[in-house]
């Protein structure tokens, strides 16, 4: 395969491995650099640039889609688009898409582990016999059953709905909450996040993570969850008051979390670390190497169809057809 170098496309941010090995074996594309070395890229090469391709922080902000006057698309390895500034985006007419669906049976997965892992406490039970406690301790302490538990599912989207599907296995009774009520859905629907959370025994975030979300799950809701609820998070940390969450684990305002994604990643709370009843994964809700190179795969398609057509195949947002302001 020839290795075709783009001019008119322009990397930012450091791409998910999968991605940066299926793409460089296509193509060669330029870099936005940090530092000083920024502001000269951009006065020499700007006016070229009408692809942005971003996977991840720190994607694409206003003073960057700004400083980018021919800028027609924002094409995105992976489902969030929180790092995208989606206003200025629209503003500007420019397109934007992301990786929907190829994922969202492995992220669903990762939220049926954690909730089993937190409820079940199998990763403490794990450290318990690791540390030689079971011979001298006795037996591990009882744990939460899942099976028959209320859930509320915070985002009834591809995710949300594949976790809810897994759970009706458990003979869980779901509830949701959206924006809007989804018309033929079997499942009750709560008025609002506050609503959900003080009707169920396990709250389960998968929302999206843009920045219209942030902090949807404030003091009220995790308060409304109570000191017998549980919070799981495979959305985006930015959704949830991580000041609060830590504040009510520590001081039992919460039965426990089992948390994947984070407010300031790669740093967690450090409160955390001590609490058996708080489970934490390192942002590895769709790390599977299949679901990676799917995603890689549909990127590339994406950053394909709009050279080729100027339409993107996922779109977010498509790419307005008049010039841009």
């Amino acid at each position: 395969m020839t290795v075709k170098r783009l001019h008119n496309v322009l990397g930012i941010g450091g791409f998910e491995p999968t991605f940066k090995a299926e793409l460089a074996i296509r193509y060669d594309i330029p870099k936005l650099p940090t530092g000083p070395e920024r502001a000269q890229f951009l006065a020499q090469r700007a006016a070229d640039i009408e692809v942005v391709v971003t996977s991840g922080g720190p994607g694409a902000d206003a003073e960057t889609i700004a400083a980018l006057p021919n800028l027609k698309a924002i094409v995105n390895n992976g489902a969030g688009v929180d790092a995208i500034d989606l206003a200025a985006a629209e503003r500007h007419g420019v397109g934007v898409s992301n990786t929907p669906d190829v994922l969202s049976d492995t992220v669903a997965d990762t939220a049926l582990g954690l909730i089993l892992m937190t409820l079940r406490r199998f990763g403490a039970a794990d450290r318990y016999v690791r540390a030689g406690r079971w011979a001298v301790d006795g037996p591990f302490p009882y744990a939460r059953d899942v099976s028959g538990l209320q859930v509320g599912i915070l985002g009834l989207g591809r995710i949300g709905s594949a976790i809810a599907t897994r759970l009706l296995g458990f003979d869980c009774a779901i509830a949701y909450h959206n924006r809007h009520r989804i018309d033929g859905s079997p499942f009750r629907y709560a008025e609002s996040a506050v609503e959900l959370a003080e009707s169920v025994d396990v709250l389960v975030v998968a929302t999206t993570g843009d920045r219209s979300a942030r902090h949807l799950v404030d003091r009220a809701v995790l308060e409304a969850l109570g000191p017998e609820g549980y919070l799981i998070n495979i959305a985006r940390g930015s959704v949830v008051d991580q000041d609060t969450l830590v504040e009510l684990l520590v001081g039992g305002g919460l039965a426990g979390a089992g948390l994947d994604v984070f407010a300031d990643e790669p740093n967690v709370p450090a409160e955390l670390f001590a609490l058996d009843n708080v489970v934490l994964l390192p942002h590895v809700g769709s790390a599977t190497a299949r679901t990676r190179k799917a995603m890689a795969l549909l990127t590339i398609r994406n950053l394909e169809s709009y050279l080729n057509t100027g339409e993107l195949v996922t779109p977010v947002l498509r790419p307005a057809m008049q010039p841009r302001e």
